[in-house]
């Protein structure tokens, strides 16, 4: 009962004792596992965040790993297509020849590069650093290929933003000038990278931004820094002010298009940038770039820029005969003279602008050596932009009249001197009469006279008492290297020529009668300085004995005094020379010299066909005149190789001598003149003047072609009219009226 007693029942509506403590427990319970349930939730959330991070990085890892495979796969594939690593090698530049002045100027280069090549040291600190600065800012931080640079430049292509940009480093930009092609494939841009790798693991940062320099294109025609410095500002690349070297590195965008001489805005604009990039990059002050800004650079143009490259392309003609097979850069010293180039230039293409319309000419040329045979000027052409042929030494045309003085020369050398009188009137060779410019006639007069005034009948009349053959041989002795056909009309110059050939052969009349070997090389050297070649001193020996010099020289500076050449200006100077016109006026030459200098001038079209009646006696002989004057300036005078002659009895015509000597009634033909050479001082003008100094130049002859030449000059009938009656006191004997003498 005791255990009855103690024996409590749950109350389950009461609030207190051990139901609340039980509803407790329970309420406890509950609020833990309330409690737990967002725990959890955040710790399986994060076993899942943990679980996908995991995930992205296992893909990533996978997915860069097959990329990594995939793009090494590419790369292997590429890199198969390119020559093997250790057999690669810098592909040797293309050689260069730089042609120089006589006095070292530099002249112009030859060769696909257009310029020499270029020490990194050598250059001003800024030039490398404009390039860098507007082309690859990151140059000496990456590794060939720049991550950051390909990004920033998909970032600015997508967005639009600072134009199309391209990620290219300089490494890649020089393994492309260096081994592939310009094409814009994705397999050139692979390739590209390959190469750009294997350029940082071989060179250095400085090797591989000199190379780059050397490498690239800057446009009209220039690869390599120095070429584009001497073509667009006419000094090499050591000597580029900032303002230059920017232009320079902004061509890189477009050289083409940007190309300062073609495009000096937008060359100048681009330039800005490239200015300012430096400034942004430290790589100059901001006092240098506004220097800089407010002085652009200006594109140089050389004056005589045009006609040297006739002049450069003739000393790469004879180059390859001179030191072989050229493989490695040159330096060639020439005989030109710079300033005597320019002169040239100017004198032949303001006169022909000037008059050529009026006298129906395009072309011209003008040749001009010293007496011992260097060539110190020469131009080819009018515009060697427009047409690249070479006049002067490739354009074979008639010489007309300014031939003569090798057929005067041949008679003396037979015995006739510059008082012998010959016949001036109607001739008839088999047919072919030649007339005079004036068609008029002066009767007997001397050969002095018969030159100067370009006489045709007595010039044929000579030539035909010597032989055309012996001719020939004088012609050929003296310089003339082209065929000449031995007819009777090769008097009146009919057999073409080149003007490099007649001034050559006229530079013994003006040194004494030594043969000249016309040349523009006198030294070749390698790069580094090896000397290859050294013109010695040489000549042809003497070609005219020395008084016969000294008459020439007197009847041919009466040309210039009273014949057709006296509008011939070079005061002070003694000068000789000769006209020339060739049959319907196609031709117009004039070659004159000094003790100085010897200048030949021709002028004609290309075609062949006829001026408007320009001769010799006009504009060759205006532009011989400019270019001598500005030729002799400075320079001592001193006369030609002169001298005084006695004949030894009074000269009758001697080929009425001859027609009595075959009878055995003719007199002796008198002894050869003997001289005593000196340098005879420069005639006046005024004691000179004579009558016939009013006679026009030379008229051109017609039907010369295919004659023979006849064993004598049998003379034809007279024209009522043309022939002039002699002077009083003149009068004829029966031999003289029978064969003209």
């Amino acid at each position: 009962m005791a255990r009855s007693d103690r024996r409590r029942e749950p109350a389950f509506d009461d609030d207190r004792g051990d139901d609340l403590r039980a509803e407790r427990r329970g309420a406890r319970k509950n609020a833990h596992e309330g409690a737990e349930k967002p725990a959890r939730a955040r710790k399986n959330a994060h076993r899942r965040s943990g679980f996908l991070f995991g995930g992205l990085i296992y893909w990533t890892l996978v997915l860069g790993l097959w990329g990594a495979i995939g793009a090494g796969g590419i790369f292997v594939y590429y890199g198969s297509q390119l020559p093997p690593i250790d057999q690669l090698a810098i592909p040797k530049r293309p050689p260069n020849i730089a042609i120089l002045a006589a006095d070292g100027e530099l002249l112009a280069n030859r060769g696909d590069t257009g310029g020499a090549a270029v020490r990194l040291s050598e250059l001003p600190p800024y030039l490398p650093k404009a390039f860098v600065a507007i082309e690859d800012r990151r140059f000496y931080s990456h590794f060939g290929i720049d991550p950051l640079g390909i990004v920033r430049a998909l970032t600015r292509n997508v967005t639009g933003r600072g134009g199309v940009q391209g990620g290219s480093t300089l490494t890649q930009q020089l393994a492309k000038n260096l081994f592939l092609t310009q094409e814009r494939t994705i397999s050139r841009k692979i390739q590209e990278a390959i190469l750009a790798l294997w350029l940082e693991h071989k060179y250095s940062k400085d090797q591989i931004i000199e190379l780059y320099l050397n490498r690239v294109y800057f446009g009209s025609g220039a690869y390599g820094v120095e070429a584009a410095a001497e073509r667009y500002y006419g000094h090499g690349a050591k000597a580029v002010t900032l303002a230059e070297a920017a232009t320079l590195a902004g061509l890189m965008k477009a050289p083409s298009k940007l190309a300062p001489d073609r495009n000096p805005e937008g060359a100048t604009e681009r330039a800005a940038q490239v200015i300012t990039a430096m400034a942004q990059e430290g790589h100059i002050t901001e006092a240098m770039a506004k220097v800089a800004l407010a002085n652009p650079a200006r594109v140089h143009r050389d004056s005589g820029a045009g006609s040297i490259n006739y002049a450069a392309d003739y000393v790469m003609d004879v180059l390859a005969d001179t030191v072989g097979a050229i493989d490695q850069d040159l330096v060639v010293t020439t005989t030109l003279d710079h300033n005597l180039q320019s002169a040239a230039e100017h004198a032949l293409t303001d006169e022909l602008a000037k008059k050529g319309s009026k006298f129906g000419v395009s072309q011209g040329a003008v040749v001009a050596l010293d007496p011992n045979g260097a060539i110190r000027a020469l131009v080819g052409g009018r515009d060697y932009g427009e047409s690249q042929f070479n006049r002067a030494i490739a354009a074979k045309r008639q010489p007309g009249s300014s031939f003569k003085p090798f057929v005067y020369l041949t008679g003396l050398e037979h015995g006739l001197t510059p008082d012998t009188v010959r016949e001036d009137g109607p001739i008839n060779v088999k047919g072919w009469q030649p007339e005079n410019y004036s068609r008029e006639y002066f009767g007997p007069v001397t050969l002095t006279k018969a030159l100067s005034l370009s006489l045709n009948t007595v010039a044929v009349r000579v030539g035909m008492e010597v032989g055309p053959k012996a001719v020939v041989r004088t012609a050929h002795r003296l310089g003339i290297t082209s065929e000449l056909q031995p007819n009777a009309s090769l008097a009146l110059g009919t057999s073409e020529v080149t003007p490099l050939e007649m001034v050559a052969a006229y530079a013994p009349f003006a040194n004494g009668g030594i043969g000249v070997q016309p040349h523009i090389i006198t030294r070749v050297r390698t790069a580094d300085g090896k000397q290859l070649y050294a013109r010695k001193t040489g000549s042809n020996g003497r070609v005219i004995e020395p008084e016969y010099v000294a008459m020439m020289n007197t009847m041919m500076e009466e040309t210039l005094l009273t014949g057709t050449a006296r509008k011939a200006e070079l005061p002070g100077w003694q000068a000789a020379g000769k006209t020339g016109t060739s049959q319907d006026w196609r031709d117009a030459w004039f070659v004159g010299y000094t003790s100085h200098l010897v200048t030949g001038v021709w002028l004609g079209n290309d075609d062949n066909s006829p001026t408007q009646k320009a001769s010799g006696g006009n504009l060759p002989v205006e532009i011989w005149s400019r270019f001598m004057k500005t030729a002799h300036q400075g320079v001592p005078v001193a006369g030609l190789p002169s001298g005084a002659w006695r004949t030894a009895a009074p000269e009758p015509a001697r080929l009425a001598d001859s027609v009595l000597n075959l009878f055995g009634a003719g007199p002796a033909a008198p002894p050869p003149p003997r001289v005593e050479p000196q340098a005879a001082p420069p005639r006046s003008r005024a004691a000179s003047q004579g009558g016939a100094g009013e006679q026009n130049p030379e008229r051109p002859v017609h039907g010369l072609e295919a004659l023979l030449p006849p064993e004598d000059i049998p003379t034809g009938g007279t024209k009522r009219g043309e022939r002039r009656a002699p002077p009083r006191g003149e009068e004829k004997n029966f031999f003289e009226k029978l064969f003209g003498g």
